[in-house]
């Protein structure tokens, strides 16, 4: 059975929610930059960075092993709900009480208020339906646009009409609280199975199994992500990490999102061909060139144009983004070659590969991002992250070759 149709019909749906969530993402940008301060970006990245720390540290792999069941998976959703709620509350708990300490470590405590908040975040998420995961497992991508574009409508509507009417920062954490009050209404009213609280403690075991090496790659892969906005916050201060996390956002978002759209389509399709090694090698080389003929013109964009595209899109207050954009542009090209390497890890059960890779990116940003800072300043927090991935960029297709070669023994789902 082929999957290609299947394949182009999830991209276009998927590529038409990434695209409308980035047209409103673009313009809600635009419009919190005009209001808010690189400061108060600043504080924000905080408090975002935070949030999404806890949730990787707690990450179970849940809907990466749901997906990865090639039988039904009605019978795992009753305790991945449970496990759901209990860790949302944990990660709310975490990041109430971690407040004062990343007050304290970045000397601002104007975070404090906005965590506490924020932890309201995580504690309603804990209560979404897990069999939204059939979505993506069944390749239902139409019924994932507007799950996602509904959500994202709510979240956006929110914090627009609030940062209008109070100009600060909060604006932004209370629409998040709204999308996800949404976003556990609509995943009980037009999602089926519907769980209950009941726990079966070898389903547990097999979720806590097959999800290690996903909580690995998660940690390891975020930190590699985020160790740059820590250190530039810590060294440079918060309006730099304003500057830094915009011009991070900006890079990033164009390039990486088209390969995201891919990889999140061709996981589920890798996953039901995975028996068969030649044709899932000849899937993932169809894959990685279509990507990249289609990300690099806008990768010129970024390397030719940076000042005049600053100034047009955010205003002159914003341009110091454009000193570090070509050099972070030329990351997310980098990332995004590696990119379609974690849906073939994924689908033939060789998670370990992408935690090896998050570890050797992580360590290497750490070692060398803060003698780069302390020489270049912003410049040097952005080569930190060019560097680390052109360093893991040949272990991940060394990986790869392995995963892909006929000799190469199936995992299964481990």
């Amino acid at each position: 059975m082929g999957y290609t149709k299947d394949t182009i019909r999830g991209i276009s749906w998927l590529g038409a929610f990434r695209i409308f969530y980035r047209a409103v993402s673009f313009f809600r940008t635009i419009i919190f930059a005009r209001i808010l301060s690189p400061f108060q970006f600043g504080v924000y990245g905080i408090v975002t960075f935070v949030l999404a720390l806890i949730e990787i540290l707690t990450e179970t792999g849940i809907n990466v092993f749901l997906v990865q069941k090639k039988e039904e998976i009605d019978k795992y959703v009753n305790t991945a709900w449970v496990v759901s709620i209990l860790r949302g509350m944990l990660i709310a708990v975490s990041v109430f009480l971690s407040s004062f300490l990343v007050a304290d470590f970045f000397k601002n405590h104007q975070v404090v208020p906005l965590l506490m908040l924020t932890a309201l975040v995580p504690l309603i998420r804990g209560f979404i339906n897990p069999s939204v995961a059939a979505f993506q497992k069944n390749l239902k991508f139409k019924r994932e646009f507007y799950y996602r574009s509904s959500i994202f409508l709510v979240d956006s509507f929110v914090s627009v009409v609030l940062i209008l009417i109070v100009k600060n920062v909060t604006a932004l954490v209370y629409g998040l609280i709204a999308g996800a009050f949404f976003e556990v209404a609509i995943s009980f009213l037009f999602v089926r199975p519907l769980p209950m609280i009941k726990f079966d403690k070898a389903i547990f075991k097999e979720i806590v199994s097959h999800g290690k090496w996903v909580t690995g790659a998660g940690i390891f892969g975020y930190l590699f992500q985020n160790a740059d906005n820590i250190i530039v916050g810590k060294i440079l201060g918060i309006a730099s990490l304003g500057i830094y996390d915009m011009a991070y956002t900006i890079s990033l978002l164009p390039i990486t999102e088209f390969s995201d759209i891919v990889a999140r389509v061709v996981f589920p399709v890798y996953v039901k061909i995975s028996d068969d090694k030649k044709r899932l090698k000849l899937a993932y080389i169809k894959t990685a060139v279509v990507t990249a003929v289609m990300v690099s013109p806008m990768l010129f964009i970024f390397l030719l144009f940076p000042k005049e595209l600053i100034l047009i899109v955010l205003g002159s207050k914003w341009i110091e983004v454009s000193g570090i954009l070509r050099i972070l542009a030329i990351f997310a090209f980098i990332n995004m070659l590696g990119s379609p390497t974690g849906a073939a890890f994924y689908s033939i059960g060789k998670q370990k590969y992408l935690t090896i890779v998050s570890v050797i990116s992580f360590v290497t940003m750490v070692v060398i991002i803060i003698p780069l800072i302390n020489i270049l300043g912003l410049a040097g927090g952005a080569y930190s992250a060019l560097i680390s991935s052109l360093v893991t960029l040949p272990v991940q297709y060394y990986f790869l070759t392995k995963t892909l070669s006929d000799k190469s023994s199936y995992e299964g789902n481990k």
